[in-house]
C-alpha cells in the first residue's frame, strides 16, 4: 500500500490520476491553485484537474483524503463546472514554474523550476521549497557552479508572487471577493488612478464588468482606458449590450472603435445597434437580451430561464413572446407573460395561451419621459421595444429608466435619495414631465 505523503512536488504531481473512493479514475491532476496570505507562506487551495471531454474543473483541497505516489484519493463528486481563477488566486505550475525571482542572499537571480507543499498540523498544504535554477553573471557572494540548482525557501526570494504591487493587488482583490459591486466601486473610487487599475485587472471579467456599471463615467473611463486592449474588449463582451454601449459611448473614438474590433463580433453588432440610437431614447436604453420564447415553449422551460442566477430581476420578470427567429430584432412580437401567471399554471402548458392580450409597446426613438410615464402608469418593470413591423428590438427596464434619471454624479452622493431607500416610479413620472 503507497505511503500518504506529507510533502509534495507540483511539477512532479502534474499527471497523477485522481480516484474517487471507490477506486475509479476520475480526473488527472494538471496544476495546483494556492492563495497567498498576509502572514505566512501561501496555501493551497484546491486543484486544477481533467475530467474526460478535457475539460478542466477545481477540486477543493477539502475534498482530497490523500496524496501518494502515482495517486490522488478524492472524498466525492466532482463539480464540473469549468475552472475559473478567482482574485488573489495563483496557479503554480502556470503561475509560478519559470518565475524569475531573486535571491536574498546575494548570490543573484534564477527561475523557478518546481515547487514543494507541505501539511502542516491544521492539514492544510503550504509552500515549503522551492527549486531554483540560478541564472549565470550578477553579483555573486560565493563562487557558484554555471547553472546550479538550489533549493530555498519562499521567504528567501523576491518576486515569487510578481511584484510588490502584483502581489499587494492580488491580495486586496481576495480581500474584496465577497463586497457587492456596488461597494467595491466605492473603494475603487477612493484609490488612486495606478492603484485603481492595478485592482481592476486582478478581478475576473464578469466582477469587473458588475463593478464598471456602478462607477462615475469619468473613473470607468479611466479603469477601461488604463487596461490591455483586449481585456477592455473581454470586459465588454460579458457586460449587457446597452451598459457596453453606453461605456463605449463615453471612451475616445479611437479607444471605442479599437474596443468593438477586438469584442466578439456578435457582442460588438449588439453595441453597434444601440449605438446608432440616441442616449435618452428607448433604443439608447434598451437592453437586446431580455428573454423571448415562441408561443410553443412550455412553461417548466420558461421558469428554468428566469431562474438563472445571472438574469437581472427586472428581465426575469417578463418573457416575451415571439414568431421566429428567437433573437433581437425577432420575428412578430405576440405579447408577453409576466412570471407570476407563470407559477400559476400547469408545467406542460404553453407559453402562447398565455399572451397577456394589453401588452404595452414603445418605438425605439420614444423619448425619456414618455418612456417613463408609460411605465409609471401600467406599474411595468420593463416594456418591449419593437419597431414598425411589431419585431422585438429589446427592451428597456426599470434600473435603465433610472441611471438615465438620476442626476449624473448621484454615485458620489453621500445622502441617500430617500429615507425609505425606495423610489416611486411615478415621482419620476412628475419629475420628467417638468422636464
Amino acid at each position: 500500500m503507497s505511503t500518504n505523503l506529507q510533502r509534495f512536488y507540483a511539477a512532479r504531481l502534474a499527471g497523477t490520476t485522481v480516484f474517487d473512493p471507490i477506486g475509479d479514475s476520475v480526473a488527472k491532476v494538471r496544476d495546483v491553485v494556492v492563495m497567498p496570505q498576509p502572514r505566512g507562506e501561501a496555501r493551497a487551495v484546491g486543484f486544477v484537474v481533467e475530467v474526460p471531454g478535457k475539460r478542466r474543473v477545481f477540486l477543493p483541497a477539502t475534498r482530497v483524503t490523500s496524496i501518494s505516489p502515482g495517486q490522488v484519493i478524492s472524498s466525492g463528486v466532482i463539480n464540473v463546472r469549468r475552472f475559473e481563477k478567482r482574485p488573489g488566486e495563483l496557479l503554480v505550475i502556470g503561475d509560478m514554474l519559470d518565475r524569475e525571482v531573486t535571491l536574498l542572499d546575494g548570490t543573484g537571480t534564477g527561475t523557478v523550476e518546481d515547487v514543494a507543499l507541505d501539511r502542516n498540523r491544521h492539514q492544510d498544504w503550504e509552500l515549503s521549497r522551492l527549486h531554483v535554477r540560478r541564472r549565470r553573471g550578477g553579483s555573486l557572494s560565493r563562487l557558484v557552479s554555471r547553472g546550479e540548482t538550489v533549493t530555498v525557501r519562499p521567504s528567501e526570494v523576491t518576486g515569487l508572487y510578481g511584484t510588490q504591487a502584483e502581489q499587494s493587488a492580488h491580495l486586496l482583490a481576495a480581500s474584496y471577493q465577497d463586497l457587492n459591486p456596488a461597494n467595491l466601486a466605492e473603494i475603487l473610487q477612493e484609490m488612486d488612478s495606478k492603484r485603481r487599475v492595478e485592482l481592476a485587472d486582478e478581478l475576473p471579467d464578469e466582477r469587473l464588468a458588475d463593478v464598471l456599471e456602478e462607477l462615475p463615467e469619468d473613473t470607468r473611463v479611466e479603469v477601461v482606458t488604463g487596461l490591455d486592449a483586449k481585456r477592455a474588449a473581454d470586459v465588454l463582451d460579458v457586460m449587457d449590450p446597452d451598459d457596453a454601449a453606453d461605456l463605449v459611448q463615453e471612451l475616445p473614438e479611437s479607444v471605442a472603435s479599437q474596443l468593438l474590433s477586438l469584442m466578439e463580433p456578435e457582442e460588438a453588432e449588439d453595441v453597434r445597434r444601440l449605438l446608432a440610437y440616441d442616449e435618452y431614447t428607448a433604443g439608447g436604453m434598451m437592453t437586446t437580451e431580455p428573454l423571448i420564447v415562441s408561443p410553443e415553449t412550455p412553461v417548466a422551460h420558461c421558469l428554468a430561464m428566469i431562474s438563472r442566477e445571472e438574469l437581472h430581476p427586472a428581465l426575469a420578470s417578463t418573457v416575451h413572446v415571439c414568431r421566429s427567429p428567437l433573437e433581437t430584432p425577432t420575428g412578430r412580437l405576440l405579447g408577453i407573460v409576466h412570471f407570476q401567471l407563470l407559477l400559476r399554471e400547469p408545467p406542460d402548458r404553453l407559453v402562447g395561451d398565455l399572451i397577456a392580450q394589453d401588452t404595452v409597446t414603445v418605438p425605439p426613438t420614444m423619448q425619456l419621459s414618455q418612456v417613463t410615464r408609460e411605465m409609471a402608469t401600467y406599474n411595468l418593470v420593463s416594456i418591449p421595444v419593437v419597431d414598425a413591423d411589431a419585431r422585438l428590438l429589446g427592451a428597456v427596464t426599470v434600473d435603465d429608466v433610472l441611471d438615465h434619471v438620476l442626476p449624473d454624479d448621484w454615485r458620489e452622493q453621500d445622502e441617500p435619495m430617500t429615507t425609505t431607500g425606495q423610489i416611486d416610479l411615478s415621482e419620476i413620472a412628475r419629475a420628467t414631465r417638468k422636464g
